[in-house]
């Protein structure tokens, strides 16, 4: 008889309720207060010429959404890093897959700045395997150059490294006022049309991270435990990275660069959870949604009534936690 994971349940029970909740208040409070009789005429009866309900259905509504989506994105993203690489440092915005997706699209707004939506998701996508190669390839040629915190050091010198390109290209060609809402996460800045067609990609990658979360549990135990068991290690590999690919590149597409999520909320899912990965891709989608949601609302109330970028109230939490992370792990590998 299987056991019962009451954790689990209970997180994907009341995640659910949590987004709701995180979908009303990040509507409800802004420049603009909006009552909940408000929002709920310009969800079920929304009319055009009322200005409040243009703001909601084309301003906040997307914001959050976008948020809610970018953090189940990046979340699911790490997790998936975490347990092939069995390195409890690896996320997107640490291992250069974030700044490697800026990159490309820095240099499609040079090129080809008349580009289609769907090609910018798929190119970002391409940006994201171009940072992951480019710090796992580096971190092969070193010697113990995979260890959790040497391939951190890698990951962040070549993420800087893409990232000063990417800002000295878009200088150069005058594009840095087109660029910056990819490098400081605008939520407020959101194309509704971006997040439609991305909603596909991200969906594509979760039900592949879903699809492989019970191998990835079997791989966290150690490459030869795998392949006793008889598992195709590369072809599970060639899955995640293609799962991290989408989920990130798609994320920054649609907002930009923001860091830490895929960091924090592995662990935390973890610790909730426990480690069977069957459980932890699902929850840690929720737990990652919710957290990026609450997130933007905090920034927003931070320096009221401006702009607080996102990026700044993650990396105040994640930068404690990264530096939490070495101090009580050091280089040991743990999935």
């Amino acid at each position: 008889m299987k056991k019962i994971h009451w954790a689990s349940i209970l997180v994907l029970g009341i995640g659910p309720l949590l987004m709701i909740i995180t979908i009303f208040v990040s509507i409800l409070y802004g420049a603009k207060n909006v009552d909940l009789v408000t929002i709920w005429n310009a969800l079920f009866h929304y009319d055009s010429e009322n200005v409040t309900h243009v703001i909601v259905m084309t301003s906040r509504l997307p914001r959050v959404l976008g948020a809610l989506l970018v953090g189940a994105f990046l979340a699911l993203s790490g997790a998936v890093m975490q347990g092939i690489t069995r390195n409890y440092l690896a996320s997107p915005s640490i291992m250069g897959v974030t700044d490697g997706s800026v990159l490309v699209i820095t240099l499609c707004m040079v090129l080809i700045p008349n580009l289609s939506s769907i090609s910018m998701i798929l190119l970002s996508m391409l940006g994201s395997l171009l940072g992951a190669g480019l710090v796992y390839g580096f971190g092969s040629l070193i010697r113990n150059g995979l260890s959790p915190v040497r391939l951190a050091i890698i990951g962040t010198i070549i993420g800087t490294f893409l990232s000063s390109v990417s800002a000295a290209i878009a200088s150069f060609f005058q594009v840095s006022q087109n660029i910056s809402f990819w490098y400081n996460a605008r939520l407020h800045q959101i194309d509704p049309a971006m997040l439609k067609l991305s909603i596909p990609f991200g969906l594509l990658g979760i039900i592949l991270a879903l699809l492989i979360a019970k191998s990835i549990t079997v791989l966290s135990l150690g490459e030869e435990v795998s392949i006793n068991l008889g598992q195709r290690t590369r072809l599970v590999k060639a899955a995640a990275v293609l799962t991290v690919v989408m989920l990130t590149g798609t994320a920054v597409a649609i907002v930009g660069k923001i860091g830490f999520v895929g960091l924090i909320i592995p662990h935390i899912t973890r610790f909730l959870i426990g480690i069977d990965y069957k459980w932890i891709i699902p929850c840690g989608g929720v737990l990652g949604a919710v957290f990026l949601g609450l997130c933007d609302v905090i920034s927003r109330g931070i320096n009221d009534p401006f702009e607080t970028p996102i990026g700044v109230v993650t990396s105040l939490i994640g930068v404690p936690f990264f530096l939490y992370l070495i101090r009580m792990k050091g280089g040991r590998k743990d999935a």
